[in-house]
């Protein structure tokens, strides 16, 4: 009698520590079901770009780029086997965001190098008159909310590449005391800017350079 007890006082340990260690079924668990991938299709080409910018995943072609640039974008991946779109792309963004705070913060030195002098220059004179006007940016990139090539183009070795950019851009204006004259941080807005990008695929240097800034 004293061993059936103790084997069932061993049975009912055991029984709790499963409960404890694998918890109770409430009939909602979801079975994960893994989809081999398909050995048939081809991954997503991966490229090098050295603008600033963290490598980011490989996306479909067809989301990177608008149709009309399709063309430019063969003849680009043709003459540079090594250009990877969605890397060229998450670069571009870094870029973006590197340019435009340093513009805001009037420090543009921390980004001439991918610049283009006649851009730069723009960029200075604006700066210039903004101080002379005894105002201060006070401006956040809050997202960017998509980044394609709009245009792409090669020139004998050399290729400018153009990107569409859709942010949402919170903009605040400052006088002299710190006062806001004009915008607000908690109140972002939708901008679209097409920024183009020169490289002469001939060089050793493997930076695109910015020559160009519009929105629309």
């Amino acid at each position: 009698m004293v061993s059936i007890i103790i084997l069932a006082l061993v049975a009912l340990f055991i029984g709790l520590r499963l409960y404890n260690v694998l918890g109770e079924r409430t009939g909602h668990e979801q079975k994960l079901s893994l989809k081999p991938a398909d050995a048939d299709t081809p991954p997503a080409p991966r490229a090098a770009v050295t603008t600033p910018g963290q490598p980011a995943a490989a996306e479909p072609l067809d989301t990177a780029y608008l149709p009309t640039a399709g063309p430019g974008v063969r003849a680009l991946l043709a003459a540079d086997p090594g250009f990877d779109v969605a890397r060229f792309l998450e670069g571009a963004q870094g870029a973006y965001r590197m340019v435009l705070e340093a513009f805001w913060a009037g420090r543009l030195d921390d980004v001439r190098t991918f610049l283009d002098p006649e851009i730069a220059a723009a960029f200075d004179e604006a700066i210039a008159d903004r101080a002379s006007a005894g105002q201060t940016l006070d401006n956040r990139l809050i997202a960017i909310e998509q980044a394609v090539i709009a245009a792409a183009h090669l020139s004998g070795k050399v290729a400018t590449v153009t990107v569409r950019f859709e942010a949402d851009i919170a903009a605040v204006t400052r006088d002299g005391d710190g006062n806001v004259v004009a915008g607000s941080l908690s109140d972002a807005v939708q901008t679209r800017d097409r920024w183009t990008f020169r490289r002469d695929l001939a060089s050793r240097d493997p930076n695109w350079i910015l020559i160009e800034t519009d929105d629309e």
